[in-house]
């Protein structure tokens, strides 16, 4: 029991400091004006490749990379993660360079739902009656955006889906947290190496004579691997609906920095949506904090 306690509190740790640092995302990806979404994920890809070699080889961890590269048909869901957080990337580079912040913050403030989702369709976990409606009020916003607006909010199904998914296989996955990431990224690697040499024997590469755009792409690499390992310990130690609950963090963060940081506008139908959703998310809240106690209720009966 207490093993458990104690892996519960180390993933709640693990979950708030990966979803802080990624709530200030956008005033770091803000620096790379001018310079192509796709470039700056490449460089992402690259970049959390080295830094993770660097890590694994001072914590002297290579064994389990090993092992899990000597067996290449088990790395399905690896590669699926793989593909999957690549996605992700992209797609919130290119929302935060086209100032679309308020939309990436929509996307994962609907993570947690997607989660529950997730949980209840692939694992089997039980979903409780106020999830439901909570999962029914989001379903609910995103129909308002496309009947009222006329438009799909792509940017944020994309980064919910893909987000959400990669949450699921990444619990499924037996590596530890900074091996599994670290196959992860190098499983992409030897294609983005293949584009980084193309821009640059093209001469489209934002590295060319720019010293401080290239301090800039290296430190993305650090950047964005530190998260991911706190998510990925926090993805092995708690519940999915739990991981999901952690996620408003990041979500609020965006909201506000896009309103006072960014200017960006917001109209009164997309105030209603996201109105709905954090109704969903204070009914899920609820329902989540109400089951714990029950939990604990139990347990101390024993």
């Amino acid at each position: 029991m207490v093993a458990k306690l104690s892996d519960n509190s180390q993933g709640i740790a693990y979950g708030v400091g990966a979803y802080t640092i990624w709530g200030c995302f956008p005033l770091f990806f803000a620096l790379f004006e001018g310079v192509p979404a796709f470039e700056v994920l490449i460089h992402r890809i690259i970049w959390s490749c080295v830094f993770l070699a660097v890590v694994i080889t001072l914590m002297r961890r290579w064994q389990p990379v090993r092992e899990a590269l000597s067996r290449p048909g088990r790395l399905g869901r690896v590669l699926g993660c793989a593909v999957l957080i690549a996605i992700n990337w992209g797609v919130y580079i290119y929302a935060v360079e086209t100032h679309h912040v308020l939309q990436a913050s929509l996307g994962y403030f609907l993570t947690p739902l997607v989660n529950v989702a997730l949980g209840m369709l692939i694992l089997r976990e039980r979903m409780e009656p106020l999830q439901g409606v909570a999962v029914l009020l989001a379903g609910a916003a995103i129909l308002l955006q496309l009947v009222v607006l006329g438009t799909m909010p792509w940017i944020s199904l994309i980064l919910a889906l893909s987000f959400g998914t990669y949450g699921l296989l990444r619990k499924q996955i037996l590596l530890d947290g900074l091996s599994g990431l670290f196959v992860e990224t190098l499983l992409l690697l030897p294609l983005a190496l293949l584009v980084l040499a193309g821009m640059f024997q093209m001469g489209q590469s934002s590295m060319d004579g720019d010293v401080r755009t290239t301090m800039l792409l290296m430190a993305s690499g650090v950047i964005t691997a530190i998260p991911l390992l706190a998510f990925a310990g926090a993805a092995r130690r708690l519940r999915l609906a739990t991981v999901g609950f952690l996620m408003y963090i990041n979500p609020s963060m965006q909201f506000l920095i896009a309103l006072l940081v960014f200017g960006e506008s917001i109209t009164g139908i997309q105030i209603a949506s996201f109105a709905l959703i954090w109704l969903a998310l204070g009914l899920y809240s609820w329902s989540t904090w109400r089951t714990l106690q029950t939990s604990r209720k139990r347990q101390a009966a024993l």
